[in-house]
């Protein structure tokens, strides 16, 4: 993964409660283990009509939207099953964060796994948010991983991260990169603590 620390960009507004992982993508695109390309099945059932054609009325379908690295959801954002296609799926499109005042706490760690920010704001910011997205579109956002803040126009709100994820998304890795930069180290450790009972037959 490459490291995230600062997110540049306009934001897709899509304030809709609950927005579940199989509206994020459906189940009959999970066959694959192949991330790439998931992105053309993202909110395939909102995005296209049973024929395919895309709907011209749906905002990732507008002009332009493909390239917003920030979408802005609304609460409980990422319910229902776990399936890490969802996050694949968002990633794949082109975002890089994700704006909810909740998020369903699988997702969000399959988010960050992912190289996702889950930027969670409170109600009062989040409303303040929508409303400023509604009257202007095309105001370009800030997501600050490093100072954990967001910044839209004049308006600047702070979100949490863990401090291990946040680590993560700086330095572009994820666990198990975590864990092979730690290699020598384990191997270090395990010289100087002998198993208590020998494992050699």
């Amino acid at each position: 993964m490459p490291p995230l620390t600062r997110i540049e960009s306009r934001a897709v507004l899509l304030a809709t409660d609950d927005i579940d992982t199989d509206q994020i993508i459906p189940a009959r695109f999970l066959k694959t283990t192949e991330r790439r390309g998931l992105g053309t099945h993202l909110f395939a059932d909102w995005r296209y009509t049973a024929d395919g054609t895309p709907r011209s009325d749906f905002i990732l379908n507008a002009p332009g939207a493909s390239e917003r690295r920030i979408l802005v959801g609304g609460r409980n954002f990422g319910c229902g099953s776990s399936r890490e296609h969802a996050p694949w799926a968002l990633a794949d499109f082109g975002f890089q964060a994700v704006v909810a005042p909740s998020f369903a706490d699988i997702f969000r760690n399959n988010a960050l796994k992912n190289g996702i920010v889950p930027v969670q704001l409170d109600r009062e910011a989040h409303a303040a948010l929508v409303e400023h997205l509604a009257l202007h579109p095309d105001v370009v956002a800030v997501v600050d991983v490093a100072s954990q803040r967001l910044l839209v126009g004049q308006d600047t709100w702070g979100f949490a991260l863990a401090p291990f994820a946040r680590h993560c998304l700086l330095e572009g890795i994820d666990q198990l990169g975590f864990l092979l930069g730690a290699d020598d180290e384990i191997a270090r450790y395990e010289q100087s603590h002998p198993a208590a009972i020998s494992t050699i037959a």
